[in-house]
């Protein structure tokens, strides 16, 4: 699978199908998603950020990239102490990518091992990369490979790791995440809805790859789940801007105590906030910073939630710059684990 990423950084499980399919237009693919067919089967318009956007995002790095450093080294640490030093980070596609090469990085620079670093792909409704897995349990023993995603929204993707480990003895379906604001996992860097600035960007921050895509006319029975190599956008690519920004951040001591997460579920939550709302789908409602940021890239959004006390938060700028841009509206609510939340609209001509 190409990419902009180094191989001392990343192995990619990825079948290259650049070229085989052809992106969908936003509304029209949000159609035939509300309809029925899988979001797997095919690829969204890859949203060109403007120089507004841009602007966001930089301004997003700088007030956000300390806070990320810091959950990167307390993550870090707590793997070292759960999973050892031989441990290998299997990162999921694509947000998972530069979240597993920041770990990779810590854990050399303050521990001096050199872990491998995989990304496969998961999907919801789909499963796990199964393929993928047996590639890497032909090489490792399961009790080694540790999962690895950038943040957790509601839990659906550890829900479907948790189902599809059952089918490898051994493999755990434990998700480190820099982020867990839903409550979920033991290991992750903090329980705040932080910004993960990567979380602002799609693929000219995840190596120029595309989403990860699965359908029987491209994918063999054989073949790794593909993505496509979006090399037209190369004078766009920031992902080792990001990575480089965020290691120059790192501290090797002295990392925060690990806050007390909100009561309950971020899917309690979520499933709270579909009730107030009238809506009868969980999956339309997408809270946290990063899970809102992809309402308003991929999908075609109702409105936008943002916590009552985070009215001034520098860490939703961007949000409310896209907001402006695809002219969505904004309501203030009380929500209690995360900063953010975004609705999706129901189309209803499906």
């Amino acid at each position: 699978m190409k990419s902009t990423y180094k191989k001392e950084d990343v192995t990619l499980l990825l079948k290259d199908i650049t070229g085989l399919l052809q992106p969908e237009a936003t509304e029209e693919r949000e159609r035939q998603i509300q309809a029925g067919r899988h979001y797997s089967e095919m690829l969204p318009l890859e949203y060109v950020p403007s120089e507004e956007y841009m602007r966001a995002y930089y301004a997003a790095l700088e007030s956000c990239a300390e806070a990320t450093a810091a959950a990167v080294g307390v993550l870090a640490d707590r793997i070292i102490i759960e999973k050892g030093r031989a441990v290998v980070l299997v990162s999921l596609a694509r947000a998972g990518i530069p979240i597993g090469i920041l770990l990779k990085r810590y854990l050399k620079r303050k521990y001096d091992v050199d872990v491998p670093h995989y990304t496969i792909s998961i999907i919801r409704g789909r499963g796990i990369d199964k393929n993928a897995i047996a590639y890497l349990l032909e090489r490792y023993a399961a009790e080694r490979l540790l999962f690895v995603d950038g943040w957790i929204g509601k839990g659906a993707i550890g829900k479907e790791l948790r189902e599809a480990v059952k089918d490898f003895p051994g493999l755990s379906g434990e998700l480190a995440a820099l982020a867990d604001p839903a409550n979920i996992t033991r290991l992750c860097g903090t329980h705040e809805d932080i910004l993960i600035p990567s979380s602002c960007l799609n693929c000219t921050v995840s190596g120029l790859i595309s989403r990860t895509v699965l359908r029987d006319d491209i994918i063999g029975p054989q073949d790794f789940h593909g993505a496509v190599y979006y090399g037209e956008m190369q004078d766009k690519d920031v992902s080792y801007a990001f990575i480089e920004e965020i290691e120059s951040r790192f501290q090797m001591d002295n990392q925060p105590e690990m806050e007390t997460p909100a009561a309950g579920t971020g899917r309690e939550e979520a499933e709270e906030i579909a009730g107030h709302f009238g809506i009868t789908d969980v999956n339309m409602v997408k809270p946290g910073i990063g899970e809102t940021t992809r309402v308003l890239l991929r999908r075609v959004p109702w409105c936008v939630l943002v916590a009552e006390g985070c009215r001034e938060d520098p860490a939703l700028h961007h949000l409310l710059t896209l907001a402006k841009e695809k002219k969505v509206p904004v309501e203030y609510y009380p929500l209690r684990h995360y900063k953010a939340c975004g609705i999706i609209r129901k189309l209803a001509d499906t």
